[in-house]
């Protein structure tokens, strides 16, 4: 196993392949890994489906050469796009392909990230506060700490880390840059365990969570990224090809839920007697609700406890929206 192999273990793995093999039994389907990471996920639907080729995205450099290792021996039933995972119709156009029959997104953090301290995703760890998950963007977690205004990172804990103490830890981060700049993950835990209240705190978690998770989300744009990803993701699918979402906050998982549903929905005022084809719904949904890893699982993957799981598949064709 390669060293990518080792270092990864990928959250419902089985399910996610059982819910897209089916849209990939055809000589030269096409499927998306629009979060590659270590590349999991590929190397296993690769394996189920041997007539099918896989495109996987990623922002990060070294996850793409990690799972490039990994998957060397697909030979070219694999192929990489270097991108944020809102560019389907690059990744489509790696392989010559205008339409894919299934997409991924296994949404967060990747293991490569949170294992190396030096990214500085991690509060367990102490790091430069860095978070960018394409290091050639220029926006670090400690330059927003530096630049922005109370006001705006108070808006940036509350939305993306829905901190109720946003505006206390907001205050206190202006402050602090007065005298020192906070360049490094356990200044900033020791800042934000400062300010909130011990009997507010959740027992056996730690407190500076919310906010790592907001500058995370600030930083790569993830919650806009993701919103276009969607667009186009399911603009890109064939009709009968099938989309798996895995999210890992409820931020996440709320904009799956309204894009799928929008998906679902037939677009007439009720009452209408005859529904044109044009506004059927162009989605059925695979799953009910958002489905979570089974207790096994999470006893061996830590990591898989906070997943939710989504699946539609597309059930008619409609005109390409701009993303």
């Amino acid at each position: 196993m390669s060293t990518a192999g080792f270092r990864h273990t990928p959250v419902l793995l089985d399910r996610c392949v059982e819910l897209l093999s089916p849209a990939l039994q055809e000589p030269g389907a096409v499927a998306i890994d629009a979060t590659l990471g270590l590349g999991g996920h590929t190397e296993a639907l690769l394996a189920a489906c041997p007539g099918a080729r896989v495109v996987g995205i990623d922002r990060d450099a070294e996850a793409i050469r990690l799972a490039g290792e990994r998957l060397d021996v697909a030979g070219d039933r694999f192929a990489s796009h270097h991108a944020t995972y809102d560019d389907i119709a690059g990744a489509l156009a790696t392989v010559e392909a205008t339409h894919a029959d299934a997409i991924l997104f296994d949404l967060g953090v990747s293991s490569l990230q949170i294992d190396e301290a030096d990214r500085g995703f991690s509060y367990a760890q102490d790091a430069p506060l860095d978070m960018r998950m394409n290091r050639d963007d220029p926006v670090t977690a400690a330059s927003l700490l530096a630049t922005e205004s109370e006001d705006e990172l108070t808006r940036i804990l509350h939305v993306y880390g829905e901190e109720r103490f946003a505006r206390k830890i907001a205050r206190s981060i202006v402050r602090r840059r007065e005298s020192e700049p906070i360049e490094r993950s356990a200044q900033l835990v020791d800042l934000v365990r400062a300010c909130i209240p011990a009997a507010t705190r959740t027992p056996g978690s730690n407190p500076a969570k919310r906010t790592f998770q907001a500058l995370r989300i600030a930083v790569n744009s993830e919650l806009d990224v993701l919103e276009a990803a969607l667009v186009a993701a399911i603009d890109a699918l064939r009709v009968g090809g099938r989309i798996v979402v895995l999210s890992y906050h409820s931020l996440e998982d709320r904009i799956v839920k309204h894009a799928f549903a929008e998906g679902t929905e037939i677009a007439v005022p009720p009452g209408m007697p005859v529904v044109p084809d044009d506004a059927q719904p162009y989605l059925r949904l695979l799953t009910r609700g958002a489905e979570k890893a089974p207790e096994a699982e999470i006893e061996v993957n830590s990591r898989a406890k906070p997943v939710r799981l989504r699946a539609a598949e597309r059930t008619r064709a409609t005109p390409r929206r701009a993303a």
